[in-house]
């Protein structure tokens, strides 16, 4: 009976700080649900996954944990651990130094702060970090007019010198489009994919094999490289319809105008640092077979435009004359002109026609034959002509590039009226999803700000526990730039957990001390109990944190590079943040 009652002591004594504290954490993750696009699909499930965890876990807590307690749990007082007491010993000699220097704390915090603030402003920007999928796609863009069987020899020269390169294990290709009228390639395109070794089977990294596909491939005659990877190529395809991590799309209505403005913005973006795999959409150099009939010619021999028309379609495109059937399969019977008759102007020029009182006519005489040059495509987008410029970044992150480019782009290219300019790809995706989180999670720490207020009913406590996201963000924003990763999607999502973390330690701290004060402890023995009985609590849920985290941290398989930045943002950020929990807190509270 004794220790069933310690047991619903203990529970009800804990039960509103672990309650309010999961609901803070769940609420924590609430921004997540609010993005969209790709990184919403991403992180969405993550949100979702944790609030179901905890929400079960609450349960549990409340209803099984008590009865194991009363089962498992033995009677007396346990010692702390030999880990936590080696611990606990130079944290009692801190925290007692700092409660007697309490201005000396809180200023070396604030320094620590503004140099983090400093450091945050230097920190490179991207939208996902580069995932190396073990396979590169070098879209190899011929000239719109070459010809089929030369389209498929230059391809197989391509991957014999690919082939080549060491670390390379296998090459395929596809030449052309597929028959989806959404498919953004084109039919003067080539889409191989290289198949890399197994990363201890090569001395070369994929970027390092991916320079030197550069190298092989730049000689090809009349070619333009651009270097992704499989599933990259697919995201950016169908985020601006290009195979890069950046696209300038311009929207006018001449296309000389267009072509001239691209020419001028891929001049500027090739002399940036981190420019790669620069390409301009084709808007010309296809050649088109011009037939201008003269409609005084032939109304003095009495032919009529149909007629030149039809013959003009029989004679170089074919006419469907009759279908043959095999079956139940069914193929059009087409009828044309033999080749020799038909593949030159002179041959074209001399096709006869016949007039109604019986006279022939050659074709050169109804009509002027001639070959002009033309865009391969007219692209449009939301009922616009448009032409778009892709830009791959190396060495560099993608947010300082795209910042840098439209300063200068700006400042040398007016656009005439009539004429846009619209930066999408990777870069669209950063400023949205940034643009999302910059709204909710305002207004997210608000919510949590009441929470705190109604767990508390004070002001005053509510605030300074919300003076952890801060302090949380040091050692976050410090780990970010001593690893050399830039502040991304998955650093964001770091962030977010990280203050969740901080945020239930602070709870659990700061309720005990409340406790204790409210049960008629002096101040400074309330925070030195206080500190000393949830010093295990709060070691042990950012301990258990990081140690979750370890792999993600050391993995090197695909995708180690998405969550690495997530991993390091939460490590580094709780190591600061324990410490500024157990020692800044406390003084601030005094």
């Amino acid at each position: 009976e004794s220790r069933n009652r310690i047991i619903l002591e203990a529970a009800t004594e804990v039960g509103k700080p672990v309650l309010f504290g999961v609901g803070i954490i769940i609420l924590v993750f609430m921004p997540l649900l609010a993005l969209e696009g790709m990184e919403g699909k991403m992180f969405a499930p993550m949100a979702i996954t944790i609030a179901i965890a905890l929400t079960i876990s609450l349960i549990l807590s409340f209803v099984l944990s008590p009865v194991l307690c009363s089962y498992i749990l033995k009677g007396g007082s346990e010692d702390d651990t030999k880990i936590v007491a080696r611990l606990r010993k130079p944290y009692n000699f801190m925290l007692d130094w700092s409660l007697k220097h309490p201005r000396l704390v809180v200023k070396r915090a604030l320094i620590a702060l503004g140099a983090s603030v400093v450091l945050f402003i230097f920190l490179g920007k991207s939208f996902i970090p580069v995932m190396q999928e073990g396979s590169i796609t070098p879209v190899i863009v011929r000239s719109a007019n070459i010809a089929l069987d030369e389209s498929i020899k230059l391809e197989f020269e391509a991957l014999k010198r690919i082939m080549t390169i060491p670390g390379v294990e296998m090459a395929v290709s596809r030449l052309g489009r597929g028959e989806s009228p959404a498919d953004p390639g084109q039919p003067f395109e080539s889409d191989p994919i290289v198949t890399l070794k197994p990363l201890g089977d090569r001395d070369l990294s994929q970027e390092e094999i991916a320079n030197q596909i550069r190298d092989k491939l730049k000689t090809l005659p009349g070619v333009e490289l651009v270097i992704s990877q499989p599933i990259a190529a697919r995201v950016d395809e169908m985020v601006s319809g290009v195979r890069s991590q950046v696209a300038i799309k311009i929207f006018g209505d001449d296309i000389q105008t267009l072509i001239k403005l691209g020419t001028q913005i891929s001049q500027i973006l090739s002399r940036m640092k981190g420019s790669t795999d620069l390409r301009i959409e084709q808007a010309s150099g296809q050649n088109y077979l011009n037939i201008k009939i003269d409609r005084d010619a032939i109304a003095r021999y009495g032919i009529n435009v149909a007629d030149v028309n039809d013959v003009i379609e029989t004679a170089i495109g074919g006419k469907q004359a009759s279908t043959v059937y095999e079956g139940e399969r069914r193929f059009p019977m087409v009828l044309r002109y033999p080749a020799p008759y038909r593949d030159k102007i002179d041959a074209i020029e001399n096709i006869i026609l016949l007039s109604p009182n019986g006279a022939q006519v050659l074709m050169k005489d109804l009509a002027k034959i001639e070959l002009l040059d033309g865009p391969p495509q007219i692209s449009r987008e939301s009922g616009k002509r448009r032409l778009v410029i892709g830009v791959n970044v190396q060495g560099r992150d993608l947010g300082g590039f795209v910042d840098e480019a439209q300063k200068k782009i700006a400042q040398d290219v007016k656009l005439p009226e009539g004429y846009t300019l619209v930066w999408g790809g990777q870069f669209e995706n950063m400023e949205r999803a940034m643009a999302r989180l910059m709204i909710i999670i305002p207004l997210t720490i608000a919510a949590i700000f009441f929470l705190l207020f109604m767990l508390f009913q004070s002001i005053r406590l509510a605030g300074l526990i919300i003076l952890v996201l801060p302090f949380a963000s040091i050692g976050g924003i410090f780990g970010l730039f001593i690893t050399g990763e830039y502040l991304s999607v998955p650093a964001a999502v770091g962030f977010i957990n990280l203050w969740g973390i901080a945020v239930l330690n602070g709870v659990v701290l700061i309720s005990f001390i409340k406790q204790l004060r409210d049960d008629g402890m002096p101040l400074h023995e309330a925070l030195i109990d206080g500190c000393a009985h949830r010093f295990r609590p709060v070691m042990m849920t950012a301990s258990v944190a990081m140690l979750a985290l370890i792999p993600m941290l050391f993995s090197g398989g695909p995708g180690s590079e998405v969550t690495r930045p997530l991993a390091i943002v939460v490590i580094s950020g709780l190591i600061t943040s324990t410490g500024l929990t157990l020692l800044v807190l406390p003084v601030l509270y005094g």
